[in-house]
């Protein structure tokens, strides 16, 4: 099992806490988003990390250097980060995936179960969902079926029909992550469509039969750092996750 992080973007709207520094970096308690997201990876007994990174790349290295000096991480380097989306660096990791994997943004706080439940969920392809609460505009957005597969995935999904949010944890076989390698590599090379987010290349995937199932997290603590005022709230969530 192989834990893919996408670390690559210069997240704007969080300026100005990233303007020196990735928001990967910043911290919620006394450790950085990143710091949390490799030990609930590594809870998970999952051991060779992927990282694609790209804006101030060098502090996230020193700084996994530092804190898991062990850590069997390969680094590829998005360095066109500022013109293009998370499909591009989904998309740079497709000839390094040996088998399955997970992938996950960097900028997710939460709680190392919701990794173990897709691992219990018994299914092979699935993401973590958030159910819930509220859902507007922003959100990442999934509609299932009576199985829990997804039917259609992205943010322009009207919200009062969607059945939750994807928090942005994924698993995969390997053989959906062939297929999901293919659509990125003739969406990005043959048609310079590089400004994506890769939830269109799921959605691609399940319109050709592929499945993906919803899995519900809700029970535990997640949330996206996408704002300051996202930070200021994690400051106090922090303490209620499991250690």
């Amino acid at each position: 099992m192989q834990a893919i992080i996408l670390a690559a973007g210069m997240s704007k709207r969080l300026r100005p806490l990233t303007d020196k520094q990735p928001k990967c970096l910043l911290k919620a308690g006394d450790k950085t988003l990143l710091e949390m997201t490799i030990n609930n990876i590594l809870k998970n007994n999952i051991k060779d990390f992927i990282m694609v990174t790209g804006y101030r790349e060098d502090m996230i290295k020193d700084h996994i250097a530092e804190k898991f000096p062990e850590l069997n991480v390969r680094y590829i380097t998005n360095s066109n980060y500022e013109n293009n989306n998370n499909s591009y660096s989904l998309w740079m990791t497709k000839n390094y995936i040996s088998g399955d994997s997970i992938l996950l943004d960097s900028d997710i706080l939460f709680d190392y179960r919701i990794i173990s439940k897709l691992f219990l969920s018994g299914k092979a392809n699935c993401l973590a969902v958030k159910s819930t609460h509220k859902l507007g505009d922003e959100e990442i957005k999934v509609i299932i079926d009576s199985t829990n597969k997804i039917n259609h995935i992205g943010k322009h999904l009207d919200p009062m029909s969607s059945y939750g949010e994807s928090i942005g944890i994924e698993r995969f076989s390997y053989d959906f992550f062939r297929k999901l390698g293919d659509i990125l590599e003739r969406k990005i090379v043959k048609e310079n469509n590089v400004n994506e987010f890769y939830e269109a290349s799921f959605q691609e995937l399940y319109d050709q039969g592929n499945s993906m199932y919803a899995v519900d997290v809700s029970e535990y603590k997640c949330m996206e750092i996408d704002f300051p005022h996202d930070l200021e709230k994690a400051q106090g969530e922090v303490k209620f996750l499991e250690n």
